[in-house]
């Protein structure tokens, strides 16, 4: 029940860690949008339509402003660093999990023969760990390893409940990814969306272009372009950031194993 309520809290608490840092992430974007992107992009094409009408030829610049102006890339950013701040709070709950292996949670000298009888006063460090760091998966699987040797007596069985522990955590940490892999899915996908946007005010604007003006085709078609463009760029970055969690992530279960066969394992033994 303490384990239940508290997987419940965490739950509570992730969650409202996303919608702050959402609603944070959605404020500092935008207002960077307003205060500094728009305005310099609306500047510029200003410039440029002004010396269009008195006929200046000029090569007209690829400034950074227009590539970012639009609704569809600002999107496309707020959505990446959400994922962003996601990802570093799991990146330090990883961190945190693995510096609990740090500590001494077993202090069983070489040499020593631990048998079933000695199981439960082995696990009273760990039970006297708080209610969230019983809850990491060292700690965890050290504690089913103890509680499965005391009540089997079979080292075989000790091994098997560790790989499971394991491997539940594993797919644990891998359904928390789900927001993330939508993330990574939904960038590409407003960009497209701004491709079809761009694309479809170019077609309503083609009179224009007949008639000689093409200034109107052409800023519909470098929306279309600019967030495809944007959204497959930081789509790379973002799928680069989420590997790396991935990989820390397994580490952390891979060296779980070693750490439980290395501290506790080795030393079983059952008296026939």
């Amino acid at each position: 029940m303490k384990i239940l309520s508290s997987n419940q809290n965490t739950a509570k608490s992730e969650l409202m860690y996303q919608l702050v840092a959402l609603l944070v992430v959605t404020i500092v974007v935008h207002a960077v949008y307003v205060t500094i992107i728009r305005p310099q992009a609306e500047s510029m094409v200003a410039e440029q339509l002004a010396r269009q009408e008195v006929g200046e030829v000029y090569e007209v610049p690829r400034s950074l402003v227009i590539i970012l102006k639009d609704f569809e890339q600002e999107a496309c950013f707020i959505l990446m660093f959400w994922s962003l701040i996601i990802m570093y709070r799991k990146s330090q709950e990883v961190g945190n999990e693995r510096s609990i292996m740090d500590r001494a949670l077993l202090e069983i000298p070489d040499g020593t023969r631990v048998l079933p009888e000695d199981a439960r006063q082995l696990a009273r460090p760990i039970e006297a760990l708080a209610d969230e760091e019983q809850d990491w998966l060292p700690a965890r699987a050290m504690a089913s390893a103890l509680q499965r040797f005391a009540a089997m007596r079979d080292i075989g069985s000790v091994s098997t409940v560790i790989r499971e522990v394991c491997d539940s955590h594993s797919e644990r940490l891998d359904s928390e990814l789900a927001m993330i892999r939508y993330i990574g899915w939904a960038i590409p996908s407003i960009g497209f969306i701004g491709t079809v946007r761009g694309i479809g005010e170019a077609l309503g604007r083609a009179h224009e272009a007949v008639q000689g003006n093409i200034s109107g085709v052409a800023a519909s078609l470098g929306v279309a372009f600019n967030s495809t463009f944007v959204a497959l760029l930081l789509s790379i970055v973002l799928m680069f950031f989420m590997h790396q969690l991935q990989l820390q992530q397994e580490r952390l279960v891979l060296d779980t194993e070693k750490y439980c066969d290395k501290k506790l394992l080795r030393f079983l033994k059952v008296v026939a």
